[in-house]
């Protein structure tokens, strides 16, 4: 009888996955990735090294496989956040955003590694940056699109441009922490930005120090 949905060897194969990429993350982030081993990742899932290397044939694609899987939860939280009643909640979903990833320093650390390898053009590092650049600028200017529909965002708003700056200022931030811990406040820093972006394109009137409060971001932690 076919497997059904769920069972059999994809759905254990796929959990299996999901197991050593939880395991080397902690690895990484309690070690660091270059004293972290295969073998280390391996014992704690409860196989053999090989077996690890069936799924994953090196570390350099352990620690792309971690990046990637980030990458599609932040772009799915992005296209499944809701916009609010007010249509604010591409703004929200900014800020929230910024502080998941403040309190996850750990994976800031492997990011900037991940951007580092991905300088060069010709590597697999390089394709999965330059395609969530893509898929994370589409998906929440489309976000910010919405709130123009709905009329919260002025007409003439420049949604890409919003997307791309608060890209750019998320990934800058997050290398001057990892170059420099403790340098700048990511969080502080972002909100600051997005306040400035609120008041440009806001139509309606709106508190800005209660837009970006966490009791207003109704969103969970990835």
């Amino acid at each position: 009888m076919p497997n059904q949905p769920g069972r059999g060897p994809y759905a254990s194969g796929k959990a299996r996955r999901e197991q050593i990429l939880d395991a080397a993350q902690r690895r990484f982030a309690e070690g660091g990735y270059e004293r972290a081993s295969l073998g280390e990742i391996a014992r704690d899932v409860g196989i053999t090294t090989p077996g690890l290397t069936h799924h994953f044939a090196s570390k350099e694609i352990l620690l792309l496989a971690i990046a990637e899987r980030r990458f599609e939860r932040a772009a799915a939280e992005v296209r499944e956040a809701p916009d609010g009643v007010d249509g604010l909640g591409a703004l929200r979903l900014m800020m929230h955003q910024t502080r998941v990833r403040a309190e996850r320093p750990e994976l800031m650390e492997l990011f900037v590694r991940v951007a580092g390898l991905a300088s060069d053009p010709h590597s697999d590092a390089h394709r999965l940056f330059a395609a969530r650049y893509e898929r994370v600028a589409e998906e929440l200017t489309a976000h910010l699109m919405r709130g123009v529909d709905a009329g919260a965002f002025r007409a003439d708003a420049d949604c890409a441009a919003i997307a791309r700056d608060f890209i750019a200022l998320s990934d800058g931030l997050q290398l001057q922490l990892v170059l420099l811990p403790g340098s700048v406040d990511l969080v502080a820093h972002v909100r600051a930005h997005l306040e400035r972006v609120a008041a440009d394109i806001v139509t309606g009137d709106i508190l800005l120090a209660e837009l970006f409060d966490e009791e207003s971001i109704t969103h969970t932690d990835d």
